[in-house]
């Protein structure tokens, strides 16, 4: 008999897994806070024997390192990936035991694409394969972008990815359970993956690697592509050179006064409260990243690389929380930190700013009109399936570049469903802009009588 365990990444669209028999086990693609993983090994009662990567991630900081030193495992990483630490090299075809007295091996298949060197394995019972791991290969519907190493390489990798789908499907049963990295929301996905499971016998029937030659998939999939996130350009250096290892500690504590003084040097204080809090109350010149929304994937998008920041969070349980999200990209130790509410952030004498929040209902009462300004900061793609006449477009990812192009008036700023919206309404809130957060899903743009044009 053998086992996976899922260990959920969410907040990054990711997944890692944990998988063996009675005795020992094997981690895949492990995130960096890697206490998780290792508690689920407790729980079984397992060994974790070999820690394997199916390539060097873009998107968060692997674990792989630290999990293999604490629990004395294997780390096994694809041969062709250049790293500059000690690993176990791992080339196609070699096959890796996992738990002999249950008659588990990991196989690795050389599924290049993702990356060049990407590899995925197929966990096999007594010679059989059971599931595969695919980290950014084959995934739910999909597969991973094919872009995040080097433009000049990305029709080359498309195609490879087109290929490595069909030698799975080739080479496994059409039983055998996907198990993908990407594709949960993470942004190494090519398109948003639907569903929670899948194996390759439904991958077949429904995955466009695998129902379209390699040209229309191609052209499909190059086509489809978007923003790649800033700091995509950092974790993926940090986890070639081995990554430190993580420091989960409480950060300094910041009273109104040094939490006025930070953002007076040009510091990042950052909200983590949700944004029906922040727009009723916020320290002024401050952020809103909610903690239950995808926080460190829009932070780190978002905040120049290395700039000190301060986070506010509701309860010592949120601000951990938050800092075991940051870590995953490399945002290792914020500089200072405060809990409570806004009353204890401000200076005495001074209050807490704030901004109205809005449906598409109430904007399609005041626009278009004179000075009101609608603000799109969804992605291009989404913009593409339509979007209010007369708005404009800056993602939320870029706008904190672009807030001069912003024209003067009353910002009314949307995007899908209120997260980013309060996001940028933060923005330019602190830049000392009038602005209306909508914070309603788009859907009900048109009903509420909007004009939405298809761009």
């Amino acid at each position: 008999m053998f086992f996976v365990d899922t260990i959920e990444v969410s907040g990054l669209g990711n997944r890692s897994y944990l998988a063996g028999g009675e005795r020992t086990a094997v981690a895949v693609d492990p995130p960096r806070d890697v206490d998780q993983v290792i508690a689920a090994a407790a729980r079984r009662g397992v060994r974790i024997a070999q820690v394997v990567e199916t390539h060097v991630h873009n998107d968060y900081v692997t674990g792989g390192p630290e999990l293999a030193r604490l629990t004395g495992a294997a780390y096994l990483v694809p041969a062709g990936a250049r790293v500059a630490f000690a690993r176990v090299p791992v080339h196609d075809g070699d096959r890796m035991e996992i738990d002999t007295a249950a008659g588990l091996t990991l196989r690795a298949l050389a599924t290049p694409g993702h990356t060049p060197h990407h590899t995925s394995y197929a966990l096999e019972e007594n010679g059989a394969a059971v599931v595969v791991f695919t980290g950014g290969s084959l995934l739910i519907g999909t597969v991973g972008r094919p872009d995040l190493v080097e433009p000049r390489l990305t029709e080359q990798l498309a195609r490879a990815q087109h290929a490595s789908a069909h030698r799975l499907a080739a080479e496994l049963p059409d039983g055998t359970a996907v198990l993908p990295t990407h594709g949960f929301g993470s942004f190494c996905s090519s398109t948003q993956a639907q569903g929670s499971d899948t194996t390759i016998g439904k991958e077949k029937a429904s995955n466009e690697a695998l129902t379209r030659d390699v040209d229309d998939f191609v052209a499909g999939l190059l086509a489809g592509l978007d923003d790649i996130p800033t700091y995509y350009t950092h974790t993926g250096p940090a986890n070639a050179a081995g990554p430190t290892p993580l420091d989960l500690t409480p950060p300094a504590v910041a009273d109104a006064g040094e939490i006025a003084a930070r953002l007076a040097a040009g510091e990042w204080v950052v909200d983590l409260r949700n944004r029906v809090a922040f727009a009723a109350g916020h320290v002024s010149g401050s952020f809103n990243f909610e903690a239950e929304g995808q926080l460190a994937t829009y932070l780190a998008w978002l905040i120049p690389w290395g700039k000190p920041v301060t986070l506010l969070a509701e309860s010592p349980a949120q601000l951990a929380a938050a800092q075991r999200e940051l870590v995953r990209v490399g945002i290792d130790r914020p500089a200072a930190a405060a809990t409570g509410d806004p009353g204890g952030w401000v200076r005495e004498g001074e209050a807490p700013a704030s901004f109205p929040r809005a449906t598409f209902a109430d904007l399609a009462g005041r626009y278009p009109a004179q000075g009101v300004v609608v603000l799109d900061v969804r992605r291009g793609s989404e913009r593409a399936g339509g979007c209010i006449e007369g708005s404009v477009h800056i993602p939320v990812h870029a706008l904190h570049r672009r807030l001069d192009e912003v024209p003067a008036g009353e910002v009314w700023v949307h995007c899908a469903g209120g997260m980013r919206a309060a996001i940028a309404a933060s923005l330019l809130d602190a830049a000392g802009r009038e602005v209306v957060a909508v914070d309603d899903s788009f859907d009900a743009a048109e009903k509420a009588g909007l004009t939405v044009r298809t761009v």
